[in-house]
């Protein structure tokens, strides 16, 4: 046990050592990781033998969970609202119709079934939002025009879409059958109704539970949540809708309110987040076997290319047509429609299915994907500046001069007996930006207010508001 401990230790602390090359080369970080896991794997310097395809699916679909429910945390509703139509076309129609371009190129070159061509389409149609960002990010790159919300939210809802075709068309290869047109929609709009539904009432239903909780340690909050969210997978599976698309909009929702704690669970989230993709990749990395990535890397290279230059693009600009989307911009999307962990989990339930030439299709998916991270990841910033969608830099503007905080602007508050304050936080309150807590007297001593802060009888509250009327309505609200 102490050897296994010492070796998922060292591979953590490597991968993540590593990863600062990512941040130097805008190289996403999971290539480090999946590198790292090859080099323990069989064919690699450790020559660690792991061929447990179900452990690998099983560690996949753990992550899943965990990746798309931070991911929803991450997004910004007031900024995907806009544009939630086109991201929704996207995350359906563009996802499907590249699924669809993938299986005329996959049946000829593969030899391969229409249902193994599409198949192997579907497998690797979603997108990854984590390894744009990380690029993004590491290149200080700024999109303009919604660009950046529409691409965070494809990303995120994107993966449902993808593991129903996979896992109908898995079924329908296993059962030899072919279900009807009426009978594929109607199973998808449940699935995905099914987990909007459950998604939103968890996600309003978690700060509302926080809120009223007061937990005494805040280190519960976290596990109450990752407890919440498994419930919430688990039963949308249960009545057979889209567990994954459930935990993605419960985490938007629940970044939408404020609640105890919520900067502490976010962040814990993320760091969740983060080991996952490191563990699911480091597994994935030792069930491939390099040796054998040659004998498929011609096959893999034109299927990969054929995503990139027409598959994608065919879905980019049928979801996008008639939008406010220009063409450049609807070029630049679709060139940063990188591959990620998902395909190539999606890619171990073929072995588990015993779908015919699993392992030609794992090492197909495998191969695309690094090719996917390689080209399109390495030329984002190039793509950025030649179709002109990066933010105006006004470096001649000069920074703006604060105006003094005014003594007029500067209120005092007593809560008496009766106010609805007492035995509120702040977080429940959900107060006027512009209203300000800034300070608590109580028992005369001197309180930093925070989002867990319970309001108490006598206490004297120290409020910045500017607006007076704002001021007066909003005390007025709190104290009758």
């Amino acid at each position: 046990m102490e050897n296994l401990l010492l070796f998922f230790a060292v591979l953590l602390i490597t991968s993540i050592l590593l990863s600062k090359i990512s941040d130097k080369f805008g190289i996403p970080s999971l290539i480090i990781f999946l590198g790292v896991g090859m080099l323990a794997g069989s064919d690699g310097l450790l020559g660690v033998n792991f061929d447990d395809q179900m452990i690998a699916q099983n560690v996949g679909m753990l992550a899943l969970i965990f990746i798309l429910y931070a991911g929803g945390l991450d997004t910004d509703f007031a900024a995907i609202k806009p544009i939630f139509g086109r991201g929704l076309a996207l995350a359906t129609l563009g996802v499907f119709l590249t699924a669809l371009a993938i299986a005329p190129v996959a049946k000829y070159l593969l030899d391969f079934t229409w249902a193994e061509a599409f198949l192997l389409g579907s497998i690797i149609s979603s997108t990854d939002a984590a390894a744009v960002f990380a690029i993004l990010r590491a290149k200080k790159i700024s999109l303009r025009n919604s660009i950046a919300p529409l691409l965070e939210l494809e990303s995120g809802s994107n993966d449902p879409m993808a593991i129903f075709l996979t896992m109908t068309i898995i079924q329908m290869i296993s059962l030899n059958s072919t279900p009807s047109v009426s009978e594929w929609a109607i199973t998808l709009v449940k699935q995905f109704s099914i987990g909007i539904a459950m998604g939103y009432l968890f996600g309003v239903a978690l700060p509302a539970i926080f809120n009223r909780l007061r937990l005494k340690s805040w280190g519960l909050y976290p596990v109450f949540s990752i407890a919440w969210i498994l419930l919430l997978y688990t039963l949308c599976f249960k009545i057979g809708g889209n567990g994954y698309l459930a935990v993605y909009i419960a985490g938007i929702f629940i970044n939408k309110k404020e609640f105890s704690h919520k900067k502490n669970l976010v962040g814990f989230h993320d760091g969740i987040a983060w080991t996952m993709q490191i563990v699911v990749f480091l597994t994935l990395g030792l069930l491939v076997n390099p040796s054998e990535l040659p004998a498929t890397a011609l096959m893999a290279l034109v299927l990969a290319l054929w995503l990139m230059f027409f598959a994608r693009p065919l879905g980019v600009f049928a979801s996008l047509a008639f939008s406010k989307f220009k063409i450049n911009e609807q070029i630049f999307i679709s060139w940063v429609g990188l591959r990620g962990v998902v395909p190539v989990v999606l890619a171990t339930y073929v072995y588990v299915d015993g779908v015919r030439d699993a392992d030609m299709i794992f090492n197909i998916i495998f191969f695309m994907v690094l090719i996917s991270i390689l080209i399109q990841g390495m030329s984002l910033g190039f793509a950025a500046d030649k179709f002109k969608v990066k933010e105006s830099e006004q470096e001649d503007v000069k920074p703006v001069e604060n105006s003094p905080i005014l003594s007029y602007t500067l209120r005092q508050h007593t809560i008496h007996y009766g106010s609805k304050l007492i035995g509120k936080d702040l977080a429940q309150l959900e107060l006027p930006t512009e209203f300000l807590i800034i300070l608590i007297k109580r028992k005369n001593e001197y309180q930093k207010p925070t989002g867990s802060t319970i309001f108490e009888e006598n206490d004297l509250l120290l409020i910045q508001c500017e607006n007076q009327v704002l001021y007066q309505d909003t005390i007025k609200y709190l104290t009758y």
